[in-house]
Parts: C-alpha cells; structure tokens; sequence
C-alpha cells in the first residue's frame, strides 16, 4: 500500500511542476529583445527603414527629398527682386536730394571754378583796363560760373528724382509697391532742383542781382 501512494504521489506531481514552467515570467533576454523593439520570440530588432514614407503610403527616397529641398522656390526670387529694386530706388532718392542741395547752395566745385574765373580775370585787367572791363572779368565771370556749376548739379537732382518716381510705371509689376519714404524723398529731390535751376539761371543772366555799373 504504501508503494502504491507514493507513485500515485509522484504523478500527481509531475504536471504540477510543468505548469510552474509554463507561469514562469519571461527571462532578461527576451525583456530586452522586447525593449529594444524586437519580437520575444526571435529578438530580432525593428531596425528603421531606409526609405521615408509619405501620407499617402508611397515611399520617397532621401535623394528625393533632397531634391526637393534643393529647389528654389519662385515666391522668394519675386522678394529678393523686390528688395533689390527697393535698395536702387531708395539710393537715387537720397541722391536726388543731395544734388538738389548743392544745386540750391552751391558747392566746393562751384567755389574752385569761380576763384580760377576771378584770377583769370585779374590776370587779363592786369595791364589796365576800364572799370566796366574789370568789374565784368573779375566779378561778373565769377558769378557766372558759379551760376553755371549750380544749375548743372541742379539739373542732375530733377534727373534723377524724376527718373526714380516714374520708374515703377514702365518696369515690371510689383506685389510690393514702393516704399512711401523713398518717393518722398525722391519728390524732395526733385523740389530742389528745380528751385536751384531757377535761381541758377536767374544768376546767370543777372535777373536777380545785376553787376554794379560805373
């Protein structure tokens, strides 16, 4: 009787212990083939593809991508256009302006070109001459070129202002109007000139100031 329990005993006991090994948690191994994104069973990892995969499940190549990466977009060449016209037209506007002020004032070049009228007018009246002779080769020459210089850089100034505020009406349309800054300016410019011009060819043939008589 005994012998009988005891192997009744042992196999009662044999699948117990096989469903302990069945419970048993998984080994280290396969927690971190799993971690790392591998399957249990055959611990291979997931390893990323070598290909991007678009929204609409096709598949688009890193040398695509770079090429149309690479490409230039139209919209950034029209603002890069834009910037430079505006660059162009803002410097004539602050040229336009700069002459119109030497053409109203007068400047070093002016000054230089009547001194060397005033000597060559003493040169010339240095052997005698009348009083009328040498007020008009000292003086009046002197005046005269001076009148001159200004009215040609006065001339300049309404050039190029004029040439700056018509120019968007016969070159190519813009998204980006023009600057308000640089047509006011550019107007400004233009204001002095011909205020310089006026005045230079009113010096000129004596309507302002005449040279004094004898």
């Amino acid at each position: 009787m005994r012998r009988m329990n005891t192997s009744t005993a042992k196999t009662s006991t044999a699948p117990a212990a096989e469903d302990d090994r069945e419970e048993q948690p998984p080994t280290s191994e396969a927690a971190a083939a799993v971690a790392e994104g591998g399957s249990p069973a055959t611990g291979e990892k997931n390893g990323p593809s070598d290909a991007l995969t678009k929204t609409d499940g096709s598949e688009e190549s890193d040398d695509d991508l770079d090429a149309s990466l690479d490409a230039e977009d139209p919209d950034d060449e029209d603002l890069d256009d834009d910037a430079s016209r505006g660059v162009g037209a803002g410097a004539g506007a602050v040229v336009s302006t700069a002459l119109g002020v030497v053409g109203l004032i007068g400047g070093w070049t002016g000054k230089v070109a009547s001194e060397r009228e005033t000597l060559i007018g003493q040169i010339k009246t240095s052997n005698g001459g009348t009083a009328a002779q040498q007020i008009s080769e000292i003086y009046g020459d002197s005046w005269h070129t001076t009148a001159l210089v200004n009215g040609i850089f006065a001339i300049l100034a309404l050039l190029v202002g004029v040439f700056v505020l018509v120019r968007p009406a016969f070159g190519t349309p813009s998204a980006h109007p023009q600057p308000s800054w640089i047509r006011s300016v550019a107007l400004g410019g233009v204001v002095l000139g011909a205020i310089g011009l006026v005045l230079s060819i009113a010096m000129f043939f004596d309507l302002i100031v005449a040279l004094p008589s004898t």
